[in-house]
């Protein structure tokens, strides 16, 4: 009885070593009296005991890994600190085993001297344009050299650039100095801009009104011919009236210059500074002078 227990329970022990639960995004390195044997994928595993062994669990989601802030050497002999974290997945688990000793430290050392080398031939200002072409070159020598380890470096990425102290003050003193030479230049583009609107207006201001006057100047000496040629037309037809109904009623010479006469008196009595006396008229004239002598005659 005790020997069937014994029994079971090494049935037991040698079952439950014999079966192996590989979790999703692993697998397991089997070996068999030290020798690699098979990958075991998700799933159930069956592995032979005393025989086969699980040397070691392989996780195959992408993974991170911090880079130590290290200290590099510009070209301009500027140290700063440089703090970096690669994403990587492993895409071959016997190579990533077998190949190297330990995955993470080759990665992390590779990502150091890369750094080194590629930071070294920039100028300081040019590694903080530059990061996107560092985290480029980066993965791509990165990438390149973990390829025979059976890994892959998805991304690398530059979390922070610090420059010493001194320096740091330096750029913030010409951040500063630059921020506030823009402020003055679009200071004075303003103001210059402001000038010449006000130009552009006054300007614009003064064309239209001296428009305004000429056409004022237009139009009311267009109103002054207008009256003009009105009271001209007027006059003209009193004329006509008068010469017509004289023509009607077959006036005598002395009725002629009496008549001119009266539009004499009419034309000197108007404004205009000049009076133009018409030929027919200065025999009537005449005749009035030869009349005054003639009643001075009479009065002796």
């Amino acid at each position: 009885m005790v020997f069937l227990i014994i029994l079971l329970v090494i049935i037991f022990i040698i079952a439950f070593s014999s079966i192996k639960v590989v979790n999703q995004s692993e697998v397991y390195i089997i070996e068999r009296l030290g020798k690699f044997e098979k990958v075991a994928d998700a799933g159930l595993a069956i592995i032979i005991p005393f025989f086969d062994r699980v040397s070691s669990v392989v996780l195959l989601k992408e993974q991170t890994m911090d880079i130590p802030p290290q200290g590099v050497i510009t070209k301009d002999n500027v140290t700063i600190n440089i703090d970096t974290v690669v994403f990587y997945q492993i895409t071959d688990p016997v190579k990533a085993v077998y190949e190297i000793q330990n995955l993470k430290k080759g990665i992390e050392y590779l990502a150091i001297t890369t750094i080194r080398d590629i930071v070294g031939k920039m100028d300081l200002d040019e590694t903080f344009g530059s990061r996107e072409s560092i985290n480029y070159q980066l993965r791509s020598i990165l990438d390149e050299a973990t390829d025979k380890w059976g890994c892959k470096i998805n991304r690398v990425e530059i979390k922070d650039i610090n420059p010493p102290a001194d320096i740091r003050d330096a750029m913030e003193k010409q951040m500063n100095a630059e921020r506030n030479k823009r402020a003055i230049i679009l200071e004075a583009e303003a103001q210059k801009q402001s000038a010449i609107t006000v130009a552009e207006g006054k300007k614009q201001a003064a064309i239209l009104e001296a428009e305004a006057e000429s056409e004022a100047k237009v139009r009311r000496a267009a109103g002054e011919a207008k009256a003009i040629r009105e009271v001209a037309d007027a006059k003209a037809k009193e004329i006509q009236m008068v010469y017509d109904a004289i023509k009607k009623s077959d006036p005598d010479e002395k009725l002629v210059q009496l008549k001119s006469l009266e539009a004499l008196k009419e034309v000197a009595n108007g404004e205009a500074n000049k009076v133009f006396i018409p030929f027919e008229a200065t025999s009537a004239l005449s005749s009035l002078g030869a009349i005054k002598e003639v009643l001075k005659d009479d009065k002796k």
